[in-house]
């Protein structure tokens, strides 16, 4: 891999070689292929280019830099070089989609407890895929599903976590948010936090066809941010005020109004408290 572009002194960059020896035995286990590259256009872009080529399930790719990272409804995702985490994985369901209900969310949980234990303080979760901290966005997750013609699901997913922010690529942000070297108070190493990370969605993803939703929800729930709140939830051109009531059985969420509780699934979705 070349390492022809100006980073500036006392960058760490990413090591395909540290982060594989790094992993608990059970997520190497997992792992098919680590590709670590200087520039993609987004991962995600490059993990279903690669599954469209042959590749299965224990792909991980992840970039220095992202010149067209991709978020949740079409939204650019802000990716300096060699400042944050852009990470995608690939993994194949037997199938039909159905099955994966919820799977973003248990994401979303996997993701929360590898920061946790990474030692980043005030970690939730919003519904449906972003990471917080303090209140504040962390990070957000982005599942891109492939129905197959043999009864199989392909799946990547992406995750962005903003690790260490460059104050340049700041203006480029138009929402509330934050990155670990500020939640922690001091840097922090980008290795060992893929290293955890990878260690928690590995075996998700494994185990996540049998399992399914269930064993993620109580926890989910343990880590919503906007549990009880007052919230409007915009779909499409429709706004609904309400209080959050946590999410259902498949992970949608539920939301209880002056008409009752209705439920929203994901897709085109946004939640927003009530100032």
């Amino acid at each position: 891999m070349s390492r022809d572009y100006r980073v500036p002194a006392g960058v760490e960059l990413l090591d395909r070689q540290r982060i594989e020896e790094g992993l608990q035995p059970s997520a190497r286990a997992l792992l098919a292929e680590l590709v670590v590259a200087d520039v993609l256009d987004s991962t995600n872009a490059e993990v279903l280019r690669r599954m469209k080529e042959g590749a299965g399930s224990g792909l991980v790719c992840v970039a220095e830099q992202q010149t067209a990272g991709r978020g949740r409804r079409g939204r650019n995702w802000v990716s300096p070089l060699a400042s944050n985490i852009y990470l995608s994985l690939s993994w194949e369901f037997a199938g039909e989609p159905a099955k994966l209900e919820g799977l973003s969310l248990a994401v979303g949980v996997a993701v929360a407890e590898a920061l946790r234990s990474a030692g980043v303080p005030g970690i939730g979760l919003k519904w449906p895929n972003d990471v917080l901290a303090g209140g504040a966005k962390l990070g957000g997750i982005l599942v891109e599903m492939i129905a197959g013609a043999d009864n199989t699901c392909r799946v990547v997913v992406g995750i962005g976590l903003n690790v260490n922010m460059p104050q340049h690529a700041i203006a480029e942000i138009d929402q509330s948010w934050t990155d670990v070297k500020t939640a922690m108070g001091g840097d922090v190493s980008r290795n060992a936090l893929l290293i955890s990370l990878l260690d928690q969605l590995l075996p998700l993803l494994d185990g996540f066809e049998v399992g399914g939703f269930t064993p993620w929800r109580e926890r989910w729930c343990g880590l919503d941010a906007f549990a009880g709140r007052e919230v409007i939830v915009t779909s499409g051109e429709q706004s609904t005020a309400g209080i959050a009531r946590g999410i259902d059985q498949s992970g949608a969420l539920v939301l209880e109004t002056a008409l009752g509780s209705q439920v929203f699934h994901g897709g085109e979705v946004s939640v927003r408290i009530v100032q």
